[in-house]
């Protein structure tokens, strides 16, 4: 061991928050300086807000020094952490003076910076190699990517190690603050799905002893994980210890029924009978197959149609399609959807874009030929399409799978990967209306209600400063036309930009030929999104849609109205505003009315989109958006 691994920084979350310098544990302070760290620690390398800290550290009864004793918190773990970090001295430089420009270099010797005051809160910077929970996830990978190429022993010891990085509850020490308890939760969660995944691989190796030996605590804390259940009865029938692996299966069929109203799994129900029957051979229980973002921590609203998607999209073949234009919240609300079915399809939860990174629409095959990666279908890039395909199906027939479909173009990549028989599930996201697709449950997402947009930046920009100036927040979700993606980017932007005022960005935002160079915050931005969906209409939707954009902004307009605009007759004119209605640029009655009474709108920052006449310049090459 050379002397830079002797003096290593190493921080541990994975149980009591500890932190050590060369093998010996550092002094962490009080217990709201310990708070402040396993906050940080929590969002490593990111930088989190005053507000954040304040609420954590006083539970949201802060003192009025509380700014202040923050500083001395951060000053305090600087000097700990820098002291005794590779190279840097324990003292020296110039000294904090408590300002956050200030402590932001105070206290740092000539040592590597750690700590730091950046964007309105603190950032504490953590090499992967550092922290247990960045090794852990790491590691994880690592033994999936081998369990995916065959390498057993070597995936079941990688996912070995990963898990003996567990001293008990992720920041079991401080468990009692919420912001912590969400954080140790999901981190639990990584935990279990890292179980499976070394209890299947260890499995395949022939380690059934040692499954059987530490996987019954853990299927009693979780009695409804299929994949722990499958593990159990597995390691037993391969024990010879028929009678457990039947009696298991019973209490966990009777707890499925009376929970949630649900029957086990095919897989599952195979290795049952495979157990009754007590046959030579080894049961089949494939590791589920889940490629799924995170569930988004802050996700707001839309219970009414979580409802209606969860009880929609049951085994049994169903198709769900989420509709809505630009912003909506299709992608996030499907996500949230697959994280709340977990239990109805074990077999898998998979989502992929028919669309490359620029928005642009991608060929069923090379959707297909991603799939068949995911799943392992096809081990050659150069396999017969056709065959490819037939394989996916037959894949899914055998299987409870939810297959989500992100920001479809058009019906056929739709139609072709929907599955054909069996028990799978099919949820689309699609800013058009997929008319020619059917039978399928559409559900329109319509823009927040002002409730819902408030309580989402409020959880960005923290719930003090936003009922400081409720009136100038009111106003900022507005201006957004009620969209969460661009409430998120408001929030984003004022989360970062600390001193800017709330009525201040209001009135920015009040400037229609800036709302949309307003509404970006890093790589969240509303203008691209916008012209990904201009770039999917027809040269006559496009000039349809500029024409429509001459019209008053925030204003539903009629038949007659859009006529006028559009230089047609009333009968051309309802045929352009229903192919833009089927393309998501328009928005159509709620309920059935005549053509005489029917009114349309476009949606806010579309509207102000055609109006700038950016579109226009787009497709004349003259410019990008």
């Amino acid at each position: 061991m050379d002397e830079r691994q002797r003096s290593a920084l190493r921080f541990r979350v994975l149980g009591p928050v500890q932190a050590e310098a060369g093998g010996k544990p550092l002094r962490l302070g009080p217990l709201k300086q310990r708070l402040v760290l396993a906050v940080l620690l929590s969002q490593p390398n990111r930088p989190v807000s005053l507000d954040v800290l304040t609420e954590t550290v006083w539970h949201g009864e802060p003192p009025r020094t509380a700014r202040k004793n923050l500083h001395v918190y951060v000053s305090a773990l600087r000097r700990v952490l820098t002291a005794d970090a590779p190279g840097a001295p324990a003292t020296g430089g110039r000294k904090g003076g408590g300002e956050e420009g200030d402590d932001a270099v105070g206290d740092m010797g000539t040592g590597p910076v750690r700590l730091m005051h950046e964007h309105g809160g603190y950032l504490l910077r953590v090499e992967r190699t550092e922290l247990d929970a960045l090794i852990f996830e790491d590691l994880t990978r690592q033994g999936r990517e081998a369990a995916a190429a065959g390498e057993l022993d070597a995936a079941a010891a990688l996912l070995r190690q990963a898990l003996d990085l567990w001293r008990g509850r992720a920041f079991a020490d401080l468990h009692d603050v919420p912001l912590l308890r969400a954080q140790a939760e999901r981190l639990e969660e990584h935990f279990l799905s890292g179980y499976e995944d070394w209890s299947e691989a260890e499995l395949e190796r022939g380690g059934a002893s040692t499954v059987a030996a530490t996987i019954g605590e853990l299927v009693e804390r979780h009695p409804l994980r299929e994949r722990l259940q499958a593990a159990r009865m597995k390691a037993f029938y391969l024990l010879g210890r028929q009678a457990e692996g039947l009696a298991g299966y019973d209490r966990y069929r009777q707890l499925l029924a009376r929970e949630l109203g649900l029957t086990p799994s095919p897989a599952l129900e195979a290795q049952y009978h495979a157990l009754l029957a007590g046959g030579p051979g080894r049961p089949s229980a494939g590791p589920a197959r889940t490629v799924l973002p995170a569930d988004a921590a802050d996700f707001t609203g839309r219970s009414r149609q979580v409802s209606e998607l969860t009880e929609t999209l049951g085994p049994g073949g169903r198709v769900a399609l989420l509709v809505g234009p630009t912003g909506i919240g299709k992608t996030a609300l499907a996500v949230r959807v697959a994280h709340l079915l977990r239990g109805r399809f074990p077999d898998g939860r998979i989502l992929v874009a028919p669309r490359t990174a620029g928005g642009a629409p991608r060929s069923w095959q090379a959707t297909l030929a991603e799939l068949a990666r995911l799943v392992r279908l096809s081990d050659q890039p150069g396999d017969d399409p056709a065959r490819t395909l037939a394989r996916w199906h037959a894949w899914l027939a055998g299987r409870k799978v939810l297959l989500i479909l992100d920001d479809v173009p058009d019906e056929t990549v739709a139609r072709v990967l929907l599955p054909v028989e069996g028990e799978s599930a099919t949820l689309l996201t699609s800013r058009a209306q997929l008319a020619g697709l059917a039978p399928v449950r559409r559900v329109e997402l319509p823009p927040y209600t002002m409730s819902e947009a408030l309580e989402l930046l409020g959880r960005i920009i923290g719930r003090r400063r936003l009922h400081g100036d409720l009136d100038a927040a009111r106003e900022i979700v507005t201006a957004g036309g009620m969209l969460p993606l661009a409430v998120r980017a408001s929030g984003l932007k004022l989360a970062v930009l600390r001193h800017l005022p709330l009525r201040e960005y209001a009135s920015r935002l009040a400037d229609e030929e800036a709302v949309l160079d307003e509404l970006a915050a890093g790589d969240i931005a509303v203008r691209p999104r916008l012209a990904h969906g201009w770039r999917d209409l027809s040269p006559s939707g496009r000039a349809a849609l500029l024409r429509l954009g001459r019209l008053a902004p925030g204003r539903p307009f009629t038949l007659a109205r859009a006529a006028v605009a559009l230089g047609r007759d009333e009968a051309a004119a309802l045929r352009e505003l229903e192919a833009l209605i089927g393309a998501g640029a328009v928005t159509s009655p709620a309920g059935e009315v005549t053509v005489d009474h029917a009114v349309y709108a476009l949606p806010r920052l579309i509207h102000l989109y055609a109006r700038e006449g950016t579109a226009y310049r787009l497709d004349q090459g003259r410019t990008t958006a």
